[in-house]
């Protein structure tokens, strides 16, 4: 017993850690076309179930696609029906992993695994690198179901053992449970479902006939228990979140459950229809029930998660709206409050890096809606209409800006970053810095407002009119490198460049006309303090809108 109970666990250790070493290989070679995909999800059902597909198909885990959508969801960056659609592409794209392991490739683990050792710790070049990282982690999976094969064998000849399969076998609830338990454990579907593949191939001798220890009638409820079970893992990761992604939780167990239930109410014809599109036992040809089981099982899953999506897609809406219903109440989206860090896609560095650059948008626009606010002065002379509205906004950039940072210190120390992801992360770091010290200028810039309208200082119109033009370029500037930093266009980040330029003539022409007015006593030398200290915080303004627009340059030359 101790054997045995090392043996699967070991095994299981190896499936689970080749799965892990595969799922990041395959990440690090799509990572940036992950995003994308990600991306590309639209309000229709139908693409959001080829993505999930996809996605899940490359990550190898229907799990941390669910756990990534939850986090899209909680972020604002994807909908309640956007969101069931990928989870139920996922449903479908998880089942690859049994395909992969139905295919029997166990005589040449080892010989798989050596390759993929050899290309990921010897190769040059990060594709081969990367590449040799999928086929170790392919080769380990072997490596662990023929643990677990060899360790699980003397169950097929133990009475006790025997019984108790064929008890679980004969009672689909009890199979239904057991799979629920076992993936709440292990918290892998496809562990779960590779181990399961390895006993059900066990060969019993039955009346003279060579049987699969576990048939396929037995092996089915426990793989839709298993598919019930690796729920909870989507359900831990809305702890904490908003409604929307709770509801996606629920709505991944409700497809899932009800799914079941349907199934196991057309439980015969369902074995029935597996029976006909996979292989079939051949004694003549030394072809047994024991050898054809393990691809059963696997089409069996596919064929569950495909059938199940087609039933429940045209109902998507009714979805949405009965999880709203168990989970009514909307929650106002607060100011001060991160909107776009997930932790739970910090394990994945694209996707992650994709999130600080949104959050770092939001920051620029908060940034921007200061310095609105501050160059409203000019036109209504009142600084102090709302004089709280600025500093509320410079805390909240303070308090974004250390999130950021914390969030982009958390995704180096997760990952092996890649020296594209490497600089972009770089690059946003600096970025944060840049709009903090945006939103501290444009305070400065209050400050001297509430100043000169307490001591009823005016400036002159010719002064306005400079402050002006000045305050208009420098608006034109930010709104174009944020546009650079949102759409990475190397256009719109040479248009700030250019701007500074403009900037520069502007200033000085500005300055000349200052000491010109100071020098007949158009000015009034208090005015002129304030004067020069607004033109010094615009200038540092559209620095760092330069700064930025070069990181933006920089990054992409990096990129190609």
């Amino acid at each position: 017993m101790r054997e045995l109970i090392f043996g699967v666990v070991g095994g299981l250790a190896i499936f689970i850690y080749g799965m892990d070493l595969m799922s990041e290989g395959l990440k690090k070679v799509a990572g940036e076309r992950l995003r994308k995909i990600l991306e590309a999800v639209t309000k229709n059902p139908l693409i959001g179930v080829i993505v999930g597909t996809v996605v899940t198909a490359v990550i190898q885990s229907s799990s941390a696609t669910t756990v990534m959508v939850i986090g899209f969801v909680n972020a604002g960056l994807m909908n309640l029906q956007q969101a069931i659609g990928v989870i139920m592409g996922a449903n479908i794209g998880t089942t690859i992993t049994a395909q992969i392991i139905a295919f029997k490739l166990d005589d040449y683990a080892y010989l798989i695994a050596g390759l993929g050792f050899a290309l990921y710790f010897f190769g040059k070049k990060k594709f081969a690198r990367y590449l040799g990282q999928v086929i170790f982690g392919f080769g380990l999976l072997f490596v662990g179901i023929n643990t677990m094969s060899t360790v699980l064998k003397p169950l097929a000849s133990n009475p006790t053992s025997l019984s108790l399969i064929t008890k679980v076998s004969n009672t689909p609830f009890w199979g239904v449970l057991v799979g629920i338990v076992i993936t709440v454990v292990v918290q892998s579907s496809s562990a779960v479902i590779g181990v399961l593949q390895s006993l059900a191939s066990q060969p019993v001798v039955v009346d003279g006939a060579v049987r699969a220890l576990i048939p396929l009638e037995g092996a089915v409820p426990i793989l839709l228990g298993s598919n019930i079970g690796t729920t909870i893992t989507a359900i831990l990761a809305s702890i904490g979140a908003n409604n929307a992604a709770k509801r996606s939780a629920l709505s991944h167990t409700l497809f899932n459950v009800l799914g079941t239930v349907i199934c196991l109410l057309f439980l015969t014809p369902f074995i029935l229809l597996v029976y006909r599109i996979s292989p079939a036992p051949n004694p003549a040809g030394g072809i047994t029930a024991a050898d054809v089981v393990s691809r059963q099982i696997a089409n069996a899953h596919t064929s569950f998660n495909a059938v199940n999506t087609l039933i429940w897609l045209p109902f998507t809406n009714f979805l949405a709206r009965l999880v709203t219903r168990m989970l009514p109440g909307e929650e106002p989206i607060a100011e001060r409050k991160v909107r776009f860090l997930e932790t739970h896609v910090l394990n994945n560095a694209d996707i992650a890096l994709n999130l600080s650059a949104k959050e770092l948008l939001r920051m620029g626009k908060i940034s921007q809606e200061m310095l609105a606010d501050v160059e409203n002065y000019l036109h209504t002379g009142e600084a102090e209409d709302d004089p709280n509205g600025v500093q509320e906004k410079e805390d909240t950039l303070d308090y974004l800006q250390t999130e950021i940072t914390h969030y982009l210190s958390t995704i180096v120390s997760r990952n092996t970053l890649t020296e594209r992801q490497s600089n972009l992360l770089a690059h946003l770091m600096h970025i944060t810095g840049d709009l903090e010290r945006i939103g501290d200028h444009c305070t400065n810039i209050k400050e001297q407002e509430v100043f000169l309208e307490k001591d009823h200082i005016t400036f002159s119109e010719m002064a306005v009119a400079d402050l002006k033009k000045v305050f208009d370029l420098t608006n034109q500037m930010f709104t174009a490198c944020l546009g650079a930093l949102e759409k990475n266009s190397a256009a719109l980040a040479m248009k700030v460049l250019e701007m500074e330029s403009e900037l520069d003539v502007i200033e000085k022409e500005a300055r000349v006309n200052h000491l010109e007015r100071l020098s007949v006593g158009a000015c009034n030398p208090k005015a002129a303090i304030s004067f020069n200290e607004l033109m010094r915080n615009l200038e540092r303004i559209a620095d760092h809108c330069n700064n930025i627009a070069e990181a933006v340059l920089d990054q992409i030359s990096v990129g190609r």
